[in-house]
Parts: structure tokens; C-alpha cells; sequence
């Protein structure tokens, strides 16, 4: 979401802003009757581009999963043949930084709002975030051979957890975006050098 440079679609400002008041007043606070008029429509017109809340929610969630995902793939991709593993991985970090920085609401709706997704959107994004890590393990392990796939996968979580605790960051302390994206990546870095290597 964070990379397009194009104008929104009246169906993405609905989005966005139903991830910013869902994230600040959790998903029952919300009415439609508020989102829509943080868009400039009546509450009823939002139900030409979305079911309901519930349907919102789920394409906020799933969509952001596979977003990540398919943002991993293409940078393998361009990387293929060109860069070296570090290089990658680097690409890697900077992508998630970007979606830590740029998209902290759907992380706070992720952490507080999963839960409420339908069994099989719930399954979606689940699925979209294992493929996610295993693209980032492979990279780990290039870059740390001395890793188990378990270590890698265990550093991969950390890390993710290290990038998406932005929300938690607040904007008063924080020195400045690309500061912060600098500083997010050096410790993303030092996360994976300190993971415990294979035994033997």
C-alpha cells in the first residue's frame, strides 16, 4: 500500500482510512457511518464497494499479507543473478521497513483484529505469511550457513517482531523517518549476526 505513487481509488481511501479508525478505536468502535464520512460519502454508499466492516477488515488483512509477499518475491526476482545474498537480504529489511513505517495501522489491526476474520481468510493470511518467512529463511541462511533452518526461521520471527513494534514507537521520540529506517535496519542486521549458530 505504501508504495504506490498514483492517486487512490475511492475504494483504497475507503480502506485506509477504515485501517486508520479501526486501528485507533478497535473494529467494534467504528460505524460505517464514520468511515464514510472520513472519505466524503454516506455511511450506505460504502456497501457499493464493500459488503460491511467484516468484509473491510478481511481485505485489509489479506491484502496486506499478500502485498508483502509479492513485494519479497519481486525483489528476489530483481535480484536474481545481480546480487549477492547480503545484498538481498538488505532488500529484504528495507521492504518491511517501509511497510513498518508507512503502514502502522494494519500492523496494530493485525495484532487486535485477526482473531475476528472469518476461518478462511484467517487460513489466507496465515498461509501468505508462511510463504513470506520461508523466503526470508532461504535468504537468512545464505547470507548465515552457520544457521539451522529452525535458527533462521526462529531469527526471521524476531526480526519481524523487531520491524513491527513501530506502532508501540510513538512519533514525539522517534528521530526522523529515514533515521529510524536506518537505525530499524542496522538492528535487523545485528538480530541476525547474534542468532546462535549450529552446534558441532
Amino acid at each position: 500500500m505504501a508504495t504506490r505513487t498514483d492517486a487512490p481509488t475511492r475504494r483504497e481511501q475507503i480502506l485506509r482510512e477504515a485501517a486508520r479508525l479501526f486501528a485507533e478505536r478497535g473494529f467494534h468502535g467504528v460505524g460505517v457511518d464514520e468511515i464514510g464520512a472520513a472519505v466524503g460519502i454516506s455511511g450506505p454508499g460504502l456497501y457499493r464497494h464493500f459488503a460491511g466492516k467484516d468484509a473491510m477488515l478481511a481485505e485489509l488483512l489479506v491484502g496486506i499479507s499478500g502485498q508483502l509477499l509479492t513485494g519479497a518475491k519481486r525483489r528476489l526476482a530483481e535480484a536474481d543473478g545481480v546480487a549477492g545474498p547480503e545484498a538481498v537480504l538488505d532488500s529484504l529489511i528495507e521492504g518491511h521497513i517501509d511497510f513498518a513505517l508507512d503502514d502502522r495501522p494494519l500492523i496494530t489491526l493485525h495484532d487486535r483484529e485477526l482473531d475476528r476474520l472469518r476461518d478462511s481468510d484467517r487460513k489466507l493470511v496465515r498461509q501468505l505469511q508462511r510463504q513470506y518467512v520461508e523466503l526470508w529463511v532461504e535468504v537468512v541462511r545464505q547470507v548465515h550457513p552457520d544457521l539451522t533452518e529452525a535458527a533462521a526461521r526462529s531469527a526471521v520471527h524476531s526480526v519481524f517482531g523487531l520491524l513491527n513494534s513501530t506502532p508501540h514507537l510513538g512519533r514525539r521520540g522517534l528521530p526522523g523517518r529515514s533515521a529510524t529506517a536506518e537505525l530499524l535496519h542496522r538492528m535487523a542486521r545485528g538480530a541476525f549476526s547474534a542468532a546462535p549458530p549450529a552446534a558441532g
